[in-house]
């Protein structure tokens, strides 16, 4: 999961009118008709379950007379909201969902700049955003409650759309039901510091309207340092997952990257050993640093007593890899796509190499594998070929950036792999 927000209204067949100023008009009417007080109760609740946290880690030493004043009605320090992380996927980018054509791509004057997409980003969907004017005060009834109502809201509206046959922008389906928001509650529009983020998702005759409760796109935790293909976080978690980890299992990356798979691993499945590595030292380079930042990470932590983080990483050559035969229970990679790392022409040499080397290291009988790709026809050739080493139990498809790709579950046979020189 990279976002998570509340659904204000889900519309299955909505009918869009051919005359853009027609459609434009209908969504900025939908915006009084739309059941908003349950979901800004949730958003309301969510807001002040974080700010508590905030104040927990933020006064861990406050003493029992401050406490007191606080207890008999004396004022706290300030706890505002800090500043929005920008959301960055919609709906349709969940795992299992297939890239949609006649993605929107335009971009406007007011539509904040977005961090940059680390991945292959063809046919990924734009996002509009609003930027207007001032209001004043919530509608009472309305918007949120309590504190938050005794101040001036700042929202804004992402957009995200997909489909070829809209005859309007994400840009101006934003800018539009922005402002029909913005009349409604009376709110103040602020791209950056905003209080509030409403989401409207627009896929073909689809449309969700929801409220965000996420700050920012957990797709990005626990990496700090990003290269050409860096894979998201919550895509390296699920393929982690699908392999079922045991405790004490050795788990290896061998073509890491930026380290994203093993540090996911090593964060979240701290019973196992995780080794990783690439070829290019660069790549080493950049994996070691988010490794030192998570190691920093967990100190910063209250009552941390951690001592490190169970995880190795070493240059290597994906096809002679410098561990015993039989040696790994589980092999966890994101195979090059052939676009920005390779080509396609070199993976028909490389993917057969690969698994012959990851059928000689995985343990025979009880080893996994699980391993992301976009060259499909390329992985089936080569899978066809290692059928006697590696036999496939489930594909998952994903969508990586915009292009379809798929996650292989392979299970190790018992059949005795081709051996290497002795390392040892």
């Amino acid at each position: 999961m990279d976002n998570l927000f509340v659904v204000v209204q889900e519309f299955k067949d909505y009918q869009f009118k051919e005359n853009k100023e027609d459609a434009l008009r209908d969504l900025e009417d939908l915006v009084k008709t739309l059941p908003w007080t349950d979901p800004l109760k949730v958003w309301e609740l969510n807001n002040s379950l974080k700010k508590k946290k905030t104040k927990r880690k933020k006064h861990p030493l406050q003493s029992s007379a401050s406490k007191e004043k606080l207890a008999d009605g004396g004022e706290e320090e300030g706890t505002d909201q800090k500043d929005a992380g920008r959301q960055e996927d919609c709906a349709q980018h969940a795992a299992g969902g297939e890239p949609a054509g006649g993605r929107d791509t335009e971009e406007t004057g007011g539509v904040a700049p977005r961090d940059g997409e680390e991945e292959d980003d063809e046919g990924s969907d734009a996002k509009g955003e609003l930027q207007a004017g001032s209001g004043s005060e919530a509608t009472a009834g309305d918007g949120p409650t309590g504190k938050e109502a005794a101040k001036v809201l700042k929202f804004r509206v992402t957009c995200n759309r997909a489909g070829d046959k809209h005859s309007f922008t994400s840009n101006e389906a934003a800018r539009d039901f922005g402002g029909a928001v913005q009349e409604h509650f009376q709110w103040k529009a602020d791209m950056t510091n905003f209080d509030v983020e409403v989401l409207l998702n627009i896929h073909n005759n689809e449309v969700v309207v929801g409220i965000a409760l996420t700050e920012e796109s957990l797709h990005r935790r626990n990496i700090t340092h990003f290269g050409p293909t860096t894979l998201r976080s919550t895509l390296a978690y699920g393929m982690l997952r699908l392999c079922d980890p045991q405790p004490t299992d050795i788990i290896v990356d061998p073509m890491c990257g930026t380290g994203a798979i093993p540090i996911e691993g090593a964060a979240e499945w701290p019973s196992c050993y995780h080794i990783a590595g690439d070829n290019n030292p660069q790549a080493v380079k950049r994996a070691a640093n988010n490794i030192c930042s998570l190691l920093k990470k967990n100190e910063s932590k209250e009552s941390s007593t951690s001592l490190g983080i169970p995880l190795d990483i070493i240059q290597w050559d994906i096809c002679n890899l410098p561990l015993r035969t039989g040696s790994v229970d589980i092999i966890v990679t994101d195979m090059p796509f052939g676009k920005r790392i390779g080509s396609k022409k070199k993976n028909w040499d490389l993917y057969p190499a690969c698994l012959t080397e990851m059928g000689r290291i995985c343990t025979p009988g009880t080893g996994r594998a699980v391993l992301l790709t976009q060259d499909k026809k390329c992985f089936a050739k080569a899978l066809s070929r290692m059928g006697h080493i590696w036999r496939k139990a489930q594909t998952v498809w994903v969508n990586v950036g915009g292009l379809h790709a798929a996650v292989y579950l392979l299970k190790r046979t018992w059949e005795t792999a081709e051996e290497k020189r002795s390392f040892w």
